[in-house]
């Protein structure tokens, strides 16, 4: 009798207490006995709970909360440290507060804290870091200087990892006591990895610094394919120690990988970006849910590549760029500042993350100190950079328009910072005994570039006097004129036969608007506000509705603009002004001439403003009409005047007969003073070509 009213209690405590994280037994167990175990009356609660703990249940979310939200905190209170942004890049407090986290832990669990494992750093916190800075990427600088980024990323991280691993391989034969079992492989597999530049320290130093748009362009964009290049090699070395022996097909088919990995992300991450734009085309009817395929699509050709054995950093950087343009075209404003926002604060807390991580993980009980390979691997990462920058730039330079200066060559080898893809590529090597030496140098290199040569990069360019960027945006005018040199070069390239990057630029504008606007960009987009206004206004101009309403505010706005809305009337402003007065004027393009055909809308006469000291008007008349009308000006003028040349359509003959009779007429009056004929004007007009000439002649006195 009392086993129903039992289970009911149990099921009506079940669904109370369940958000507490208590798991209450089936309704169809049998209640608890005197039979059975005794462990079970144990877990059964005694009494009703009011309140209970279960930190198990939320525990990995609530500790990524809580880590977030310290390095939120400790980048807030970065920027509101006074004079601290002005010395110290924000990098190193980042670091220092992850040192002094893992100082704490270490202390009060006396076990090492908790580190940052490779996986979570290559799958979750690098995508959003490498997709903020391709979808932001300067599109024009980029590939303007594509060939000597390339140069640097290609050719000098081959110069780096080779000089490294070599040079620490006979570091290790000159100390066989204590590095004597570190081989050949080993040392490429560790040169690979400290040949790493970090974009994320690049970022955080340089932004600080305002440096000229080239130079950044350059340490960027090196640093940015320089980590595709390093993974590439540090996974084909791996492969090397894996395999009993090495021969020479084996080095070959290694060479042909690093092909095959570098232009598999490449066309991967071109797939998955007009698949992106395609399907932004038909996002009209459901415009909340259009950035989520921008951070879908990246992240899916990012995870493809990674499944393939490609390169990923190749991939979502190759995907940002393609899918851009035609994204911002197809999706609304709202959406696009949606997507510029959420992209920097992704960015922006993985970045955090990383840097704090980094000083965590630094506090561990797996270092192992050795003077001569850890000294050695810091003065052969400077040196090998630094002349790998120096033997390269003259090479480069001799195909450059704009030279690289020796100021920012210094620039460019000095900032080359390590960071957090080295700190993660040393944890991922297979164990052998002087694991912990790789790892102990590494975070010592990483420490170093971070704090001394970040600290002391800033004074330097300030020293060397280093262009800076310019702090203002460019005039719609000055975007003008530099696309008309743009379609000027192209067409001088075009004439005599040189196939520059002008042409090349020129060919693939062509292209995209004649099929891939055309088929990405869906036709009824929506026109920006300010256009949308611009275009109502000329409509009511043409019908000539003055009167009408103004559809803009005359009141004028009660807050100043701000930067984003500026550039965003900039950026308008320069892409649709070309198209302003297209019904009025043919637009030229050199692939297709368009005949002279008259518009339907007769456009109105300009009216030249009449000058103070002379009336003269054009005329169109026919010769006799202007004889007539000259012939009856002499007749009713008995003063003259000096006289003040017009276009007409009067021959030679007509010029030598009016000055006859003005002489004549002048003559016959002695009373009036007798004005000299402009001689020089006259002779002026002699010489000149067959040129139609009147004159108009006015009475000095009324009488």
């Amino acid at each position: 009798m009392m086993a129903a009213p039992r289970t009911l209690f149990w099921l009506l405590s079940g669904s109370l207490l369940g958000c507490g994280g208590l798991t209450p037994p089936q309704a169809h167990s049998p209640p608890p006995s005197a039979g059975v175990n005794s462990s079970l009356h144990a877990d059964a609660p005694t009494a009703l709970r009011v309140f209970s703990v279960d930190y198990h249940h939320v525990q990995a979310p609530f500790e990524i909360v809580l880590w977030i939200m310290l390095a939120s905190l400790a980048k807030l209170g970065f920027h509101w440290s006074g004079r601290v942004p002005a010395v110290v890049p924000e990098s190193c407090v980042l670091i220092m507060v992850g040192l002094l986290v893992g100082g704490v832990i270490y202390g009060v669990r006396h076990s090492a804290p908790p580190t940052l494992s490779a996986d979570s750093f290559f799958l979750f916190l690098l995508p959003p870091i490498v997709l903020d800075a391709g979808y932001f990427l300067p599109g024009r600088l980029f590939f303007e200087n594509l060939g000597t980024i390339l140069w640097y990323a290609v050719l000098g991280t081959f110069w780096n990892v080779l000089g490294i691993g070599l040079s620490l391989y006979g570091v290790c034969l000159l100390a066989p006591s204590s590095l004597g079992d570190i081989s050949l492989l080993h040392c490429l597999l560790f040169g690979s990895l400290i040949a790493a530049v970090d974009p994320v320290a690049v970022l955080s130093v340089y932004q600080e610094m305002q440096v000229n748009e080239q130079l950044h362009i350059l340490v960027f964009g090196e640093s940015l394919l320089n980590d595709a290049v390093t993974v590439v090699l540090y996974k084909l070395f791996e492969s090397f120690l894996r395999l009993p022996s090495v021969s020479g097909l084996d080095v070959l088919l290694g060479m042909c990988r690093v092909v095959v990995v570098g232009l598999g992300g490449l066309f991967l991450g071109l797939f998955f970006g007009l698949l992106a734009a395609l399907t932004s085309r038909f996002t009209s009817r459901a415009q909340v849910i259009a950035p989520l395929f921008v951070f879908l699509y990246s992240y899916l050709s990012y995870l493809t590549s990674e499944m393939l054995h490609l390169s990923g950093i190749t991939a979502i950087v190759t995907c940002a760029v393609t899918m851009k343009q035609y994204v911002e075209a197809n999706v609304s404003e709202h959406s696009n500042t949606s997507i510029q926002y959420f992209l920097k604060m992704w960015s922006s807390v993985s970045e955090t993350l990383i840097f704090i991580f980094l000083g965590v993980s630094t506090i561990q009980d797996v270092h192992m100190w050795s003077w001569p390979f850890v000294c050695s691997t810091l003065l052969l990462c400077l040196f090998w950079r630094a002349t790998g920058v120096l033997l390269l730039t003259p090479v480069v330079n001799k195909l450059r328009r704009n030279a690289v200066t020796f100021r920012d060559q210094f620039i460019i080898a000095y900032g080359g910072l390590r960071g957090a893809i080295c700190f993660s590529l040393v944890f991922l090597i297979d164990d052998f005994p002087k694991k912990r030496l790789f790892i102990t140098t590494t975070i010592v290199v990483i420490l170093f570039t971070v704090f001394v040569q970040g600290m002391t990069i800033k004074p330097l360019v300030e020293l060397l006097d280093v262009k800076r960027k310019k702090k203002t945006l460019p005039t719609v005018s000055e975007e003008i004129h530099t696309r008309f040199m743009d379609h000027l070069m192209a067409g001088m390239e075009d004439v005599v036969g040189y196939w520059g990057q002008h042409f090349w630029k020129d060919k693939f504008e062509q292209f995209n608007k004649k099929y891939l606007r055309r088929f990405l960009i869906r036709e009824d987009q929506q026109a920006h506000s300010i256009l949308r206004v611009y275009q109502e206004l000329e409509r009511r101009g043409q019908r000539g509705d003055d009167g009408a309403p103004s559809v803009v505010d005359p009141c004028p706005p009660s807050r100043p603009l701000l930067p984003e809305e500026m550039d965003s009337i900039r950026r308008i402003l320069s892409r649709n002004l070309h198209s302003f007065n297209k019904k009025q004027t043919r637009a030229y393009s050199r692939h297709s001439l368009h005949q002279d055909v008259p518009t339907n809308r007769a456009r109105k006469p300009l009216h030249r403003h009449q000058s103070v000291g002379g009336r003269y008007t054009c005329n169109a008349t026919t010769p006799q009409e202007d004889d007539e009308r000259l012939c009856d000006s002499l007749r009713g003028r008995a003063g003259l005047s000096r006289s003040h040349t017009v276009c007409s359509r009067s021959s030679r003959r007509t010029l030598s007969d009016s000055l006859a009779s003005t002489e004549s007429q002048t003559q016959s009056q002695p009373e009036n003073p007798k004005p000299e004929p402009d001689r020089t004007s006259s002779d002026q007009q002699e010489k000149a070509p067959k040129k139609h000439l009147s004159f108009n002649l006015e009475n000095e006195k009324q009488q």
